[in-house]
């Protein structure tokens, strides 16, 4: 098998509204997850207008998932059903198991400019572990590493490893790895990537060339009434790459610098039953769920 990851698929982020309202970019979700296992969800909410996004995520459920924000400007304040609140600020990462269940809300404020930037991402939870105690590891900025290149490239490091240097967070399950990764003009950056992970990067800002070693890459972009195939050597903001197999990337730049999230992750392989909030492996226990939250019995084991 070759050693380089090439492009499987590109997908643009589609606008749908979730929440209260919020207005917001998918990445990808429900009908691609298949192919992302064992990511679930990358949602991007950045915006610079507060009409867009104060209305929030009242309070809603999750069971069987874990679920990851990160922020790069203003603030999400959230509250749960166990007594735990706080704020998530700019550089910082929550990264929320649900495990048997959870009921919160996140209400996104903006910054002195009425400008939110920010990304939440839904990983699965293995079977035996849906079920297990409900967790948060709260991430300020300092405690995350920024790795520094001698040719300019910056790393956020959230999870995984990267060049001996481990991510903050503790015991994470799939064997995830999440980066904020910054190229600047004319660079270049290989990657080490595990084999059998499924790996994605989603652009944030910039653009820039996501393989090495492939020809230009053709897709089809839909528009109101025509299908058109494009072929590019660069992505920009709100391109989603999702990668073949092999043990590494290589990035680049031309004239212009790129940040992208990469994150890749062992898969499950296991069956699924998704509604909303609550992912389980199983219809019954999907139904179950459901019928313990609106029987008031989604919390009993924890109070």
């Amino acid at each position: 098998m070759d050693e380089n990851r090439k492009i499987k698929e590109v997908l643009w982020s589609s606008t749908i509204k979730e929440g209260a309202g919020v207005v917001l970019k998918r990445a990808f979700g429900f009908h691609e997850q298949p192919s992302f296992d064992p990511f679930l969800l990358l949602d991007d909410f950045r915006s610079h207008d507060s009409e867009s996004y104060t209305k929030g995520f009242p309070w809603h459920p999750h069971r069987g998932i874990e679920t990851i924000t990160y922020i790069l400007s203003g603030k999400v304040e959230h509250q749960d059903s166990l007594g735990n609140s706080g704020i998530i600020g700019s550089g910082d990462v929550q990264w929320m198991t649900a495990g048997r269940g959870i009921i919160h809300q996140e209400m996104p404020k903006g910054d002195e400019d009425g400008k939110i930037e920010g990304f939440q991402l839904w990983l699965n939870l293995p079977a035996i572990s849906k079920m297990m105690e409900p967790r948060y590891q709260e991430i300020s900025h300092e405690e995350i590493p920024k790795l520094i290149f001698t040719n300019g490239i910056q790393i956020h490091l959230i999870a995984g490893d990267v060049s001996g240097i481990k991510g903050p967070v503790k015991d994470p399950m799939s064997d995830p790895e999440l980066l904020d990764i910054l190229i600047p003009p004319h660079s270049s950056y290989t990657h080490p990537t595990k084999r059998g992970h499924n790996v994605f990067a989603y652009v944030i800002e910039g653009e820039g060339r996501f393989t090495e070693d492939q020809p230009d890459y053709s897709y089809s972009e839909e528009s109101e009434n025509y299908t058109e195939v494009q072929q590019h050597k660069t992505y920009h903001d709100g391109a989603l790459i999702h990668y073949t197999d092999g043990r590494q990337i290589t990035f680049s730049t031309e004239e212009h610098s790129v940040r992208f999230l990469l994150g890749s992750g062992r898969p499950l392989d296991e069956p699924i039953a998704w509604y909303g909030p609550i992912v389980m492996n199983t219809s019954g226990e999907l139904r179950e769920a459901f019928r313990e939250y609106e029987e008031n019995r989604f919390l009993h084991d924890q109070q």
